[in-house]
Order: structure tokens, then sequence, then C-alpha cells
């Protein structure tokens, strides 16, 4: 229940500070007196939107505070958004700067509007004078119907499987698309990767064919060079370098006997005689081995022609970056493959979540269906209490696309004359909307854990004995919650447990609770108009002792 609400600087209203009771609290006051302007200070600090038009001339800035009871769904709001929850009360405030920027807080921390928004369903229920226009509204009546029927868990498991089908269906879409892409250069694709893999790429190679080109090449001018060296090193006539070097060794060795630096002069000849040795030797190894081979010289050009057109044709200069494209090319081609099993899971996924969501949608179509005839019934049975005595209410489920709130539509039909009901948004006056709005509020509130109702004006159209059904109505569902009705009417005014006057002095807004001579003269107004005559006196008292 609303315990308090605290207004400062709210458009026409200075400053306001008042409590509120438990059961039917009733708001009167003169046409323009400001009511509109309460509920809509109440409104603001509930997560309505906010703008500088709110803010009154006596500050640069508007406050609105209220204070709430704290049942279990608020508390779960509270404790999933880290905010505090001790106690038993809910304090909610808004500022609003000239600028139009505002503020929000809940027990004194800062949140954000959506979190007051949600709050707002758990804490207060305001029907509007024109809030008959919402039973043309489908999630409306849905929303009705499912709160009857107790499938709000349901819906909301219904609404997070249509989510997640959702996201599934995008997420096969993003890989089929890719899929597609990767289908149309997969042969693209595999070719070049084919003819890469097709040339065994070796690290290296490319340089080692170079040189061995180059070799093959002058093949004849190596081996004369070589032979001319060979001969030098080991001429066919006379004594070979090597045996001259080894008898001037033998001198050395002699002179040695006299001369002992000498033996050093010796080792260092013998040195050098092994090391002319071992470069003949390998002058002669290279020679033999090198000869000229125009085969190999072709097999060789072929090799490093293709490496040099591979080279051109995929814009790298080395054989490591051909290697690199290879792979490269390998791992696009073996994602197609992946791409492939990866949209048949997803397929699969998109499948399950699908039969989930239609057995939430079957489960919830079930329980409709059995609720709907009751809840029809309900209504009708209130309707009749308010001067409708032949009228007929039903609710009519029909199919519909799969959505959030399932596969159904919800139909009010409605008929004034117990004939032939239909569409209520086409037949009903606006009396008759009106009563079947209050007769909706009222079944809700009995079978249903409702917050704090607000009703603006729900007598609209109505007057007489009517009226004063609609006020014993409202009475009555003022013993099981709190129940606001902003009325012009005495007959509800006088059913009341606590009573407001909204009045405007000097252009300012302000709100008194009335005491039982207050009522009686408010009442009275409300009966004769501006000028109280005893009659009407008389009357106001009347009401008030029925």
């Amino acid at each position: 229940m609303l315990y308090s609400l605290s207004v400062s600087n709210y458009i026409l209203i200075g400053s306001l500070e008042t409590t509120f009771p438990e059961g039917l609290v009733i708001i009167s006051g003169e046409t323009g007196a400001g009511k509109s302007i309460l509920l809509g200070a109440l409104s603001l600090v509930l997560g309505a939107k906010a703008d500088a038009g709110m803010v009154g001339p006596l500050q640069d800035h508007c406050v609105v505070e209220a204070e709430f009871s704290m049942d279990a769904p608020v508390r779960e709001i509270l404790e999933r958004a880290d905010l505090p929850c001790e106690g038993d009360r809910l304090l909610l405030r808004r500022t609003v700067a000239s600028s139009g920027r505002s503020r929000s807080f809940a027990n004194d921390e800062p949140v954000s509007v959506s979190v007051l928004q949600e709050l707002s369903a758990h804490l207060v229920d305001i029907h509007s004078q024109h809030q008959t226009l919402r039973l043309q509204d489908e999630r409306f009546r849905m929303e009705a119907l499912d709160l009857w029927a107790g499938c709000n868990h349901l819906r909301q498991d219904c609404g997070r499987a249509w989510n997640a089908l959702a996201e599934g269906k995008r997420k096969l879409s993003d890989l089929e698309q890719r899929l597609a892409q990767a289908r149309d250069q997969q042969e693209f694709n595999s070719a070049r990767w084919e003819r890469l893999e097709k040339a065994h790429l070796q690290e290296g190679e490319l340089e080692a064919l170079e040189a061995e080109q180059k070799q093959l090449a002058h093949a004849e001018e190596i081996k004369e060079t070589l032979c001319a060296a060979e001969n030098l090193l080991a001429p066919e006539n006379g004594e070979a370098l090597t045996g001259q070097l080894r008898e001037a060794a033998k001198w050395l060795n002699k002179a040695s006997r006299f001369i002992p630096s000498l033996e050093t002069l010796e080792e260092r000849l013998t040195s050098a005689r092994l090391e002319l040795d071992d470069i003949a030797q390998e002058i002669a190894r290279v020679n033999a081995a090198t000869e000229a081979s125009p085969r190999r010289l072709e097999e060789v050009e072929e090799r490093l022609s293709l490496l040099y057109s591979l080279m051109q044709k995929h814009g790298v200069g080395s054989v490591t970056e051909l290697i690199a494209q290879r792979d490269q090319l390998q791992s696009l081609v073996l994602d197609a493959t992946g791409l492939e099993t990866e949209v048949q899971e997803a397929r699969k996924e998109v499948e399950t979540l699908r039969e989930g969501h239609f057995a939430l949608c079957h489960a919830l179509q079930e329980k409709r269906a059995r609720a709907a005839g009751a809840f029809g019934s309900a209504i009708e049975a209130q309707l009749h209490g308010l001067d409708l005595d032949h009228a007929l209410f039903q609710v009519r489920l029909e199919e519909a696309t799969p959505g959030a709130d399932g596969s159904d539509t919800v139909r009010f039909l409605f008929s004034s004359t117990g004939h032939a009901p239909s569409d209520v948004a086409k037949t009903a006056s606006g009396g008759e909307l009106s009563r079947i709005m209050l007769g909706l509020k009222a079944v809700m509130a009995r079978f249903t854990q409702m917050p704090t109702l607000v009703f603006d004006e729900i007598d609209t159209g109505v007057s007489g004995s009517t009226a004063d059904k609609m006020g014993s109505l409202v009475c009555a569902m003022g013993k099981d919650m709190q129940v606001f009705a902003i009325t012009h009417l005495p007959q509800v005014a006088a059913k009341g447990n606590a009573h407001y006057l909204v009045s405007k002095t000097d252009g300012v807004t302000s709100v008194r609770a009335l005491d039982a001579d207050g009522r009686v003269q408010e009442l009275a107004r409300m009966l004769s108009g501006a000028h109280i005559t005893p009659e009407a006196v008389a009357n106001a008292q009347a009401l008030l002792k029925q």
C-alpha cells in the first residue's frame, strides 16, 4: 500500500506532505483544482516520463517522494538490482531539474527509470479516465486472463523460450550466410590450395635450387678451372708440390740440430703440406662430382619456373610465404566443412527450441481455455450488479501466430441486451465501458494479489443508482486492499474510509484530509454545487450513514 506522498515544487504544488490509510481513500475537488496534477506526481515517482514543464516556479527542480509497503516480488526486484531491501518499507524518490533531466532513487540508492517502472507494476495500478481504451489492447486482455488463470509465470517462460528461439534463428541465419559465402569461395580456394599442395613446397628450396641451377648452367667452365687448379697442385711432369715441401722439411730438420729455432719452421712446412694434400683431394672430389647434365638442368629450371609462377600468382616473395598461403587456404576449405556441421547442429537446436516453445504455447492455451469461461462469467456477474441486468460478457480464445505470449489471441465480447455479443470496443457505450473496467478490476482484486488501485473518475458516464452501486463495489474492493478513488460523484465519495480534498488557492494546489464535518460539507458541495443548501447537507449526512 501507499503510506505517504511528499511533493515539492511540482507544477502547481508548492509543498505537500500527506499520509494515507488502508481501505478506500476518496479524493475529490472542483474541476481544475489539481487532482490530475496529484496523480501525475504519483505517476512520476513510479517511472513516468519526466520533462522540464513539471518543475514549478519556486526552485530549479522538483521532488516527489512516496513510501510503500514492500512485499516479496518488490524485494526480489530490489535484490536483483543490488539495492537495499531491509525492513518492510520502500522509499521511492524522483527529482526533475529545470533542464528536464531526472534522477531516481530507491531506498536512497540511485536507480534507473526502468527499475522504477518494474517496481510500479507491483505497487500501484492507476486506472485513468481513458483506460477503458485498454480493452482494445490485445496484450491487456491477455494479461488480464493470464492473471485470472494463474498463467503469469508460464507466459514469462513462454516469452523466454520465444526469445531463445529468436536468438537461435538469428544464429542459424548467420551461420547459413557464412556457409553460403564459404561455398561460393570454396571451389576457388580449393583449387588454389590443391595446386600449392601438389607443389610439395619446402622451406629453403628456392635458394638451394637457384644455387644448383647456377652450377649446372656453368658446369663446363667450373670443371675446366678445377682441372687447372688440380694440375697445379699435382703436375703430371716433375715432382708434386707436396713432395717438394716434404724434401724442404727434411733439410730443415737436419739444420735444426745446429739451429733449434728451425724446428718450428719444419712443423709449419709439414702442416702446410698436409693442408695442401687435403685441398688437392677436395678439388679432385668436386671435380669428379661436377659434370654437365642438361636433363637435371632442365628439371631444376622447370621447378624454379613453377615456384616463381606460384609466388607471382599469390603475390608473395618467398616459398615461406607460399607455405603460409597454402595453410591459410587449407583452413578456409576446412572451415566450409566445419560450418556445414555447425549449421546442422544449429538447425537441430532451433528445432528443439521450437518444440519447447510450442509445448509452452500449448500449455498456455489449455490453461487459458479452462479459465476463459469462468473469467467471463465472473465479470458478467459484476456487470449484473452494476445495473446491466441482461449483459453478456464472454472471453474468447482464437488462434494466432506463435509469439512471446503464446499462440492465442484474446477477445472480449459484450452485449448489454443479452443477445449476439460482439467485440466490446464496438458495442459498449462510455458508461458501459467504465462499468466493464470496474467489474474487471473488481474481479482481479478479489482473486489475485493486485497492488494499490487508483481509480481516476471510474464513474465517468454513470449516475443515480448505477453510481451508488459502483461506489459500493469500489468500497468492497477497499476491504481487501488499498483503493484510491478520484471522483465527482457523492454516492462514491460517501463510501470511503478516508476523504482528501484537493483545492487551489492563488494558483497553488493543496491537499488536506477531511474530518467528519469537512466530509459533510464536501459531499454537500458535490450534491448541490457552490451554493450549499440545508437539503444538500442533510442528504450528505444520510449518504455517510448508509
